[in-house]
């Protein structure tokens, strides 16, 4: 089977950590999030890695066997990651974004409020209710 996975340095070793996180592949010991399909150690089914463009895997879908799309991309494409999907990374994924502050700004009145709003019921359910699993609230 020929599977698509993102050409880019990062999203291309976190395509393959999540293949390896599922037991589907093995890497090669020590290698991270900068993997490429080369550090493939063990591939018992034998899977073909097509590295893309990672906005195209949505619109190549049809052509590959499987494809590991980033949640954004697949949303743009309607697709819905919590019905269309097969693996989803979880909430304890360790590509969450973040809000990065200044060190020594971090006690600021305003950064402290807007951390209470980003990180609020209100955002969380937002996210939940429009996002359709492809994004998940980390907080």
């Amino acid at each position: 089977s020929e599977i698509a996975i993102p050409n880019d340095v990062t999203n291309g070793g976190r395509a393959l950590l999540l293949l390896e996180k599922h037991g589907i592949i093995k890497l090669k010991e020590g290698v991270d999030i900068l993997a490429t399909e080369h550090d493939v150690e063990e591939n018992p089914k034998n899977l073909k890695f097509k590295p893309l463009e990672a906005a195209m895997l949505p619109r190549i879908l049809k052509d590959v066997d499987g494809a590991i799309i980033n949640g954004n991309y697949a949303l743009e494409a309607d697709l819905i990651p919590t019905e269309d999907s097969i693996l989803l990374e979880d909430k304890d994924s360790p590509y969450a974004n973040i809000i990065a502050i200044r060190g020594g700004e971090e006690n600021q009145k305003r950064f402290k409020k807007l951390m209470e709003a980003l990180q609020s019921d209100k955002v969380k359910e937002f996210i939940e209710e429009n996002y359709n699993g492809g994004v998940i609230p980390a907080f």
